[in-house]
């Protein structure tokens, strides 16, 4: 048991995260942390500049962290655990350094890094997103990889394939691919070398059963309407026009990085030369995605500032601060201004709806998600009164419900199969948007924490089947946008609490079996990104801040009194929020299993608070 004195220790702790955030506002009420990844964003960002002749002060920023971010083996990894240097991640961080002229071809550490991408089966084994890029840039032929016809754009809504069956992002970064694939397009960048010989095999990305299965698909569809080269072309204009009417006020695409990257490739294909105004602004809108970093500038894929602030002014609120308060008067005026009010992608499966949803950064002004959406509800909710569209970003939530009862990120009933088995299997978990564990717990805290919606609720009946029917054998669930078992089990389990199922429900009481089961003896939690790659937890051997915070929050949400389970998390939590190093740093935000994982800046500040406030309001009379 926690003795007195040691709340004290959890009163303190919160006041000096409360202070410490109130410092870190800005003026306008938004909290700017960064969303930090490992080496792509860097690596394709500095081939972006050199492509267009410009940035080098960019270009040697972002150099300098791809440097910083070399393992001592000399290689780099997506993830500080993964067990050996990640093959994708070398070739592109290479690729960036010689672009960016820190690493000269026929070097000896050329050599070296040549050898051991050889020893590792080549660029053949890179992931599909990286030979995509080393053909754009001339390094591959289009010929190695799988061709999905660019007619595929045209192909209308309610037929059994077509483009518009995967999800919103995924779309954004293959318009442009599908632009460049069929134009056979692609464009040398100075300082790369001209080919990859010697470098190992640089077969096929993909089985040619499953490339022309999709295509004879394809074909069979607009074989009705097949009107030789003009179908062609009007594929092209079609692509075209869905780019441009996608990219940002800042010039960027969809707000994303990588898809600005590829945009670039897309419409050069199609003979828009690289002084274009659309680069020229493109690239000063990723200016703004740049964050000073110790060891030089990080490439933001984009930036969290929507997701930060209303997740801060939740936490604060969390913490006991009064709605009155300038901070989160200040936070609630700039979420206010950031609610959508256009129609995007998401209304075509979801029509008659007005909007009202938040994206996750300010410069997103037409893909809102249920996540960011929530959250922003929530900061809000002190306000509704004085926000005459809070209501509405309420209904926005609601009518995003699947029908399976879970919710989505993006798009609504958007997981059909086809992609999963005709498209590469490496990037599967990113082409549809179904139903995931996290974000459906998240919808439920919102809904009973804050609207007081309870079981009477169609909405949460649904819900709350779709999480019990998605549970693991184990009593964990899977989480799609965090790391992974831990944040998946948080969310289903506090969302529950949230409508009012306690532990007696079974498979509440399995999954806080199943946190107790993976504690670490230290009293905290941590889980290694691998669990996300191999579908199975698998614990990180040390306990981070977030994961440890995430969960204790589901145990103190599901117990009726503080446990000693509970009581050596809360001594451990407080120990993390003091210190330093991998495992403040460790990424527990998810993107693309084994490819793209997020260390977000602020969740050593968020979840630690929002956890100890949360602990003593629910047991702060009973120590």
């Amino acid at each position: 048991m926690i003795r007195d004195g040691w709340m004290d220790r959890v009163n303190r702790e919160i006041g000096r995260l409360t202070d410490f955030l109130i410092q870190e506002q800005g003026p306008d009420g938004r909290w700017t942390f960064c969303f930090e990844s490992r080496p792509m964003t860097d690596a394709y960002g500095i081939l972006f500049f050199r492509l267009l002749g410009m940035g080098e002060e960019e270009i040697q920023g972002m150099a300098r962290r791809l440097e910083g971010l070399r393992d001592s083996d000399g290689l780099w990894r997506v993830y500080p655990d993964e067990k050996e240097g990640n093959l994708s991640a070398t070739l592109e961080s290479t690729l960036g350094l010689m672009a960016a002229g820190r690493l000269e071809s026929g070097s000896p550490e050329i050599e070296q890094i040549r050898e051991w991408v050889r020893f590792r089966g080549g660029p053949a084994q890179s992931s599909s997103l990286t030979q995509v890029m080393l053909t754009l840039v001339r390094l591959l032929d289009w010929s190695r990889l799988p061709r999905v016809p660019v007619e595929i754009l045209l192909l209308p809504r309610w037929l059994p394939i077509s483009f518009w069956d995967l999800v919103g992002y995924a779309r954004v970064h293959a318009a442009p691919v599908l632009l460049a694939s069929h134009r056979r397009f692609s464009t040398r960048i100075p300082g790369l070398p001209l080919d990859l010989s010697g470098w190992g095999k640089t077969g096929r990305i993909a089985e040619i059963r499953q490339e022309g299965e999709l295509t004879a698909r394809v074909n069979d569809l607009i074989q009705p309407y097949r009107l030789g080269r003009r179908l062609a072309g009007a594929a092209l204009a079609r692509g075209e026009r869905f780019i441009l009417d996608r990219i940002e006020p800042d010039g960027t695409l969809y707000s994303y990085f990588s898809t600005t990257f590829f945009m670039l490739f897309g419409l050069m294909a199609l003979g828009y030369p690289k002084r274009h105004p659309i680069f020229r602004r493109a690239a000063e809108g990723l200016k703004s995605f740049l964050f000073p970093m110790g060891e030089g500038l990080h490439m933001q894929e984009t930036t969290s500032t929507v997701w930060d602030t209303s997740l801060i002014a939740g936490a604060l609120t969390d913490g006991g601060m009064k709605a009155d308060h300038p901070t989160l008067r200040r936070a609630a005026s700039y979420l206010a201004v950031h609610q959508h009010h256009r129609f995007g992608d998401w209304s075509l499966k979801n029509p008659r709806v007005w909007s009202g949803g938040w994206g996750f950064s300010d410069i997103n002004t037409i893909n809102p998600d249920c996540d960011d959406t929530a959250s922003a509800l929530r900061a809000l909710a002190p306000f509704a009164t004085s926000h005459p569209r809070w209501k509405q970003g309420v209904y926005w939530l609601l009518s995003m419900q699947n029908r399976d009862g879970g919710w989505p990120a993006f798009e609504k009933n958007t997981d059909k199969k086809w992609p999963l088995k005709l498209l590469q299997q490496d990037t599967a978990p990113a082409w549809t948007d179904p139903s995931s564990n996290d974000l459906t717990g998240r919808v439920l805290y919102f809904l009973g924490r804050v609207a007081r919606f309870d079981l009477s609720c169609p909405a949460v009946g649904k819900a709350v089947g779709f999480l019990t029917q998605s549970q693991e054998k184990d009593g964990s669930w899977f989480g799609r946008w965090g790391v992974t078992y831990l944040y998946g089990t948080w969310a289903a389990l506090t969302g529950m609490a949230a409508v009012g199922i306690g532990s007696a429900y079974p498979p509440v009481a399995r999954g806080m079996k199943w946190l107790l089961d993976v504690q670490n003896e230290d009293g905290g939690w941590g889980e290694s990104c691998r669990s996300d790659q191999e579908r199975r937890y698998i614990p990180l051997g040390m306990s981070t801040p977030s994961q440890t915070a995430w969960a204790l929050d589901a145990l103190i949400a599901c117990s009726d009194k503080p446990t000693p389970a509970i009581q050596a998390g809360i001594r451990r939590l407080l120990e993390l929020t003091e210190e330093k190093g991998i495992a403040v740093q460790y990424p527990t935000g998810a993107g693309l299993a084994g490819q793209f994982y997020i260390h977000y800046h602020s969740y050593r500040y968020i979840w630690p608070l929002t956890t100890l406030a949360n602990y003593r309001r629910k047991f702060g009379g009973k120590l």
